[in-house]
């Protein structure tokens, strides 16, 4: 896993990568420590020396979704609120198996590198008023999740205007 400074060797990257490109092409079930290995060109016990268990994997993966999730939202934060909800959702829908890995399951916070949650937070935070309003950009992150998921998961009706929801959904938020 990574050093305390989120620090990751060589072949933590490379294992990292493979798992992503496994993840996004093939799904979750294709996230296994042998089909990483496979990818890699090497046997499953070798990719143990690097990555103690599947937790570890995962959470390599995760971690690398949370710092393009944050920086695609810092690249949206100079467009306030309808950018940085916009931002989110192409994310989501763009990355939907890594969405669910980042959000499907509880967050194992102590294996991550240390502030990047925080980081990915930021932009939603700052969106709707800054730290005074901590509540509230909790509230936008439960409703852009609520609605991405429904949306990746195909719950809306094919009539939906999803557009229209979004902004309905901002509104209340102040946008």
């Amino acid at each position: 896993m990574p050093d305390p400074t989120g620090t990751l060797t060589e072949r933590q990257r490379q294992i990292a990568a493979a798992a992503r490109a496994l993840l996004d092409a093939q799904g979750p079930e294709a996230l296994t420590m042998r089909n990483v290995a496979e990818a890699l060109g090497i046997k499953a016990p070798s990719l143990y020396k690097h990555v103690p268990d599947k937790t570890a994997l995962e959470t390599l993966v995760v971690a690398q979704a949370f710092t393009e999730m944050a920086q695609t939202l810092e690249k949206a934060a100079s467009q306030g609120l309808p950018g940085v909800a916009a931002a989110y959702r192409d994310y989501a829908l763009s990355h939907p198996h890594i969405y669910r890995l980042m959000n499907y399951r509880p967050l194992r916070r102590d294996l991550l590198p240390p502030d990047l949650e925080e980081r990915a937070a930021q932009p939603l935070v700052a969106a709707v008023g800054g730290d005074q309003a901590r509540a509230r950009a909790r509230a936008l992150w439960a409703f852009a999740h609520g609605m991405v998921s429904l949306e990746i998961d195909g719950r809306f009706p094919g009539d939906a205007d999803l557009g229209a929801a979004w902004q309905s959904g901002l509104a209340a938020f102040g946008e």
